[in-house]
């Protein structure tokens, strides 16, 4: 058996489809973690949701910043725009509201203590150690699977507050947690998120450096592995596992074995 941690798939199914192949996942025995971002941009959104949903047990995923998008326009009955005009068949199908209710209760994070292995979508903010990520991550997750949830997507939007406080209350405090977990990239020498930068690092201005690398951070005993920032590429250091590919972008599709740490990449088969 063996648990392989798959980068952000964006509905490129096909790519999905040959990596599966490449890792030789046995659906019987093998487990699959998805860093978020199912959907979106990529041609087959759907399929993908399917497929992952399909998997049951065998998977597990936490939320990225286009999984949550795609919830936000289902909630308040927008219409996608041109940039999210593959979200489309997902907002038409017939399974539709099956597949969000899925969705929407999928964790922010997971932890597995016997590894002291984290998985998020982008990372865990530099001023959080363990229990206040697991928290933080509970709270946002019961606001979404809640009754209320319609409201949260109307407060989620939006890049303030920057700086972890613990006394953030209300929306202000969940939209934190949510760009902390689905948006982050850098923060600057105090440790705020700057939301603005995404080009890897090198390319950032000097007040700022790639949140793993935050003197201030309070995770660095536990091993993270997340995806959403493709201009990093597959990135192993300071404890941290990145692994988005950039497949949507012409990249690739990477898996990450839990076991031994090797990894296995298919390129994106629309731009080979």
């Amino acid at each position: 058996m063996a648990t392989y941690v798959i980068g952000d798939v964006q509905g490129c199914m096909s790519e999905l489809q040959a990596l599966l192949e490449a890792i030789q996942f046995n659906s019987g025995q093998d487990r699959l973690w998805f860093t978020g971002d199912l959907v979106n941009r990529g041609p087959q959104s759907l399929e993908v949701l399917r497929l992952v949903k399909g998997l049951g047990e065998q998977a597990i995923t936490v939320l990225g910043n286009h999984d949550l998008h795609l919830l936000a326009l289902a909630a308040r009955g927008d219409m996608p725009g041109s940039r999210d005009s593959s979200l489309q068949a997902i907002l038409s199908a017939p399974d539709r509201e099956e597949l969000l209710a899925w969705l929407r209760r999928r964790p922010l994070l997971h932890y597995d203590p016997a590894g002291g292995i984290v998985l998020a979508h982008a990372g865990l903010a530099p001023p959080w150690d363990l229990t206040t990520a697991l928290t933080c991550a509970a709270e946002l997750e019961q606001a979404l699977s809640g009754p209320h949830y319609h409201a949260y997507f109307s407060h989620m939007y939006g890049n303030t507050p920057d700086q972890w406080r613990d006394d953030l209350e209300g929306w202000e405090r969940l939209r934190y947690i949510t760009n902390a977990l689905t948006r982050m990239r850098y923060v600057d020498e105090q440790g705020r998120l700057d939301l603005k930068c995404k080009g890897p690092p090198g390319t950032q201005p000097n007040n700022l450096q790639p949140w793993f690398a935050s003197p201030r951070r309070r995770n660095r005993e536990l091993t993270i592995v997340f995806g959403h920032w493709a201009a990093l590429g597959y990135y192993q250091g300071f404890g941290v596992y990145g692994v988005d590919g950039g497949c949507v972008w012409g990249g690739c599709l990477t898996a990450l074995c839990l076991d031994d740490f090797s990894h296995v990449s298919v390129p994106c088969r629309r731009q080979s």
